[in-house]
């Protein structure tokens, strides 16, 4: 039967947004990174259709990947000259002729007309999609990611709060997660008593997920009233919804004070109050390491684009729409400017995956925020992985 350990209070439903000083390594080279041993396929749930890699011949596909390359890695336009010093055996008049090919087919784009080359969203979505090698996690970056994670084993929003935090500083962006759904009726209830301020309330839900939930014991709480408290949830409970209980058990709340002595009529109260799943404003997102954002050169070069990101990012109920939309995904989703209503004027990319239990059941999602130059390579097993180790501590 499958555990997970949650301390959810009133605080739940906040918006989390804090900036955490999270600073990220330095990104290997891009000719460093080794491909992932799964197809890209695999691990990449790929975005609707745009120009195809078929459309360029083999001369237009090695300056396009070196041109978007050269970006990810510095962020700068790049010229003819810069391709041909590179390594593209052509002269610089065949080269700019290739690029403007590629601008005509709405690949790249120049700030001005003196300028070289940078890839557009449409650019970077196909070098993502076709052309992009996913760097491997280490053994040493797993057993890193294994042990932040387990050791924050006294709830899963601690864990979530760790998970964000560690995305954040590891891939330089903003990391993002939101709260599990749960949409399964309850089957059964029972409070035990943990020590003189505490208590654990054992969940159990018609789906056969078990949660544990710490709460405050109210002063005064007898082992007898704990089982009155279970009875008194267990007789009205069954079959509902977190939600559905936390709408229709209101006018219960007297009930429960009449027929429970005080501490007992508490602890359902506070129960109550906590237990809420919902949708929308009653979730709880998480958001760390806003200040990773302002890390980059190119990035503080364009001020309002900054504030327009950091804007994005307060805006709740419109992250969880596209975190949910994440939750159908196989793998990791790749959101990159005007492919989200939420994120086309900033410009910015959203790489994420959803997480599941072991019974493939998908609760949430999780992931990084940040400019378009993000580094996919790094970035996507990273979120790929983090994913999969929320999984494990639902099932652990």
């Amino acid at each position: 039967m499958s555990l997970y350990f949650a301390r959810l209070a009133s605080s739940r439903r906040a918006l989390i947004l804090e900036d955490d000083p999270c600073v990220h390594p330095p990104w290997p080279p891009l000719e460093t990174r080794r491909p992932i041993a799964p197809p890209m396929s695999r691990l990449i749930q790929p975005a609707a259709a745009g120009p195809s890699l078929t459309e360029l011949d083999e001369r237009a596909r090695d300056i396009f990947r070196r041109v978007v390359e050269s970006y990810l890695e510095n962020g700068e336009p790049v010229g003819s000259r810069t391709l041909s010093k590179g390594g593209v055996h052509l002269s610089p008049a065949s080269i700019r002729n290739t690029l403007q090919d590629l601008a005509q087919m709405g690949l790249l784009d120049s700030p001005h007309i003196s300028a070289g080359r940078l890839p557009t969203h449409a650019g970077l979505r196909l070098f993502v999609d076709g052309l992009l090698e996913v760097g491997d996690l280490t053994e040493g970056e797993r057993r890193d990611i294994d042990a932040r994670l387990f050791s924050r084993g006294r709830g899963f929003e601690d864990v979530m709060n760790e998970a964000t935090a560690l995305l954040s500083g590891l891939a330089g962006g903003a990391g993002v997660v939101v709260a599990p759904v749960r949409d399964a009726g309850v089957k059964h209830v029972e409070f035990v008593a943990l020590g003189a301020d505490q208590a654990l309330a054992v969940m159990v839900f018609d789906d056969g997920v078990v949660e544990n939930r710490l709460m405050l014991r109210p002063a005064g709480l007898t082992p007898s009233a704990l089982q009155e408290a279970s009875n008194f949830l267990n007789a009205r409970l069954k079959g509902r919804t977190l939600t559905e209980t936390k709408l229709e058990m209101r006018g219960e709340l007297d009930n429960a004070r009449a027929e429970l002595n005080e501490a007992a009529a508490r602890l359902v109260e506070d129960g109550l109050a906590a237990w809420g799943g919902g949708e929308g404003a009653d979730r709880a997102l998480i958001v760390r390491g806003r200040a990773n954002l302002l890390g980059d050169g190119a990035v503080l070069e364009d001020l309002e684009r900054v504030r327009m990101l950091f804007d994005d990012l307060e805006q709740k109920e419109q992250l969880i729409g596209l975190l949910d939309d994440v939750r159908a995904a196989e793998g990791v989703r790749i959101f990159i400017g005007a492919e989200t209503r939420l994120f086309s004027l900033s410009g910015s990319a959203v790489i994420a995956a959803p997480y599941m239990t072991g019974r493939q059941k998908v609760l949430g999602a999780i992931g990084v925020i940040g400019p378009a130059r993000l580094n996919y390579a790094r970035v996507i097993p990273l979120v790929d992985y983090t994913a999969r180790v929320l999984g494990r501590l639902l099932n652990a």
